[in-house]
């Protein structure tokens, strides 16, 4: 993407600690920033709204080519609701098609002139930017991330079981590595950052020295 805005990839699974990442290197850079689950999480929420089931391909593609900048808006998206359905829709090739051109657009062209944009998914680095400046993989295992989601349900107000999320977990990663199209996983030239036993300090840390060691920002 030479002579274009720069684009840093940021791929994992849910809980990870990259969507926390993303937006602290965004505001650190002066990027723009795109949250590409709100996308799934948008059209799943939509979906199910219009009375129709998140697993249906025709259902979720209308509402995918339906989607506006203003769906991406709202409390109910960060729900599990909205976090199960995004995982379903997420696995039909047509949405991710339809939902694809949304986020080159955002990266070839970031909102407000920003000099680049940090976007983070499960799939961004391997086919929504294949080309980024700088690639990111962020995990954790399955329990220290379920103990972090837990904790973030409960903060919420929201009452939540540690071993019905953990099984949630465990079945979203399923559903996010082992579908046939843009399965969640590492790009080949991906830095990954294990951020189980790391505060969101030395993550930023780690992504940073990652970043400018891979492709200099500066």
């Amino acid at each position: 993407m030479s002579g274009k805005a720069r684009v840093i990839a940021i791929d994992g699974p849910a809980a990870s600690g990259k969507g926390t990442l993303a937006r602290r290197l965004a505001e650190h850079l002066g990027y723009a920033y795109l949250d590409s689950g709100l996308l799934y999480r948008a059209v799943g929420v939509r979906t199910i709204e219009a009375g129709g089931d998140p697993s249906d391909p025709a259902a979720a593609v209308a509402a995918a080519r339906a989607l506006a900048v203003e769906d991406l808006e709202g409390r109910e998206l960060r729900g599990d609701e909205a976090a199960v359905a995004a995982s379903k829709v997420a696995a039909i090739p047509s949405v991710r098609q339809a939902l694809l051109a949304f986020q080159r657009d955002f990266v070839a062209d970031p909102p407000g002139a920003a000099p680049g944009a940090v976007v983070d998914g499960r799939d961004i680095g391997t086919v929504v930017c294949p080309e980024a400046d700088a690639k990111l993989f962020v995990t954790a295992s399955v329990e220290v991330r379920a103990r972090r989601r837990l904790k973030e349900l409960r903060e919420r107000g929201l009452e939540a079981i540690h071993s019905r999320v953990l099984r949630d977990m465990k079945e979203r990663d399923a559903r996010d590595s082992g579908r046939t199209v843009a399965p969640m996983e590492p790009a080949e030239d991906a830095y990954v950052i294990d951020t189980s036993d790391l505060d969101p300090d030395g993550v930023f840390a780690a992504a940073l020295e990652a970043v400018g060691a891979r492709n200099p920002l500066g």
